[in-house]
């Protein structure tokens, strides 16, 4: 436990969703709450030659990428783009992040859509 971010929050773990403030993004709970599995394969060098945009890992593996940090890491491996690996079948301190791409509101939507 000597590892664990000390916070003085009121909660001795994870804090419920929207807790906090939210970032520049908008967005709640990117730090330190939960770790967040990604669909990705976790691959050592995988980045060192992959697609400088929107790089999906390997095809396969044995270990899967989680990304963000726990309650019980140190503030430095706590930051929203840090990249871990885990196998799959993990099961403690871990969460999923929910994306959606959003259409800009000036791009045109076809007839009937909302």
């Amino acid at each position: 436990w000597s590892c664990m971010i000390r916070a003085d929050d009121g909660y001795a773990f994870t804090s419920p969703i929207g807790r906090f403030q939210t970032n520049a993004f908008g967005l709640h709970d990117m730090h330190g709450n939960a770790y967040e599995w990604c669909a990705d394969w976790y691959g050592e060098t995988y980045y060192r030659d992959s697609p400088f945009d929107d790089p999906m890992g390997p095809d396969s593996g044995s270990h899967r990428v989680l990304r963000g940090g726990s309650w019980y890491l140190r503030p430095v491996n706590s930051r929203s783009v840090q990249r871990h690996k885990l196998s799959p079948d993990f099961r403690s301190n871990t969460g999923f992040r929910v994306a959606r791409t959003l259409r800009p509101p000036d791009v045109p939507r076809p007839f009937g859509q909302r």
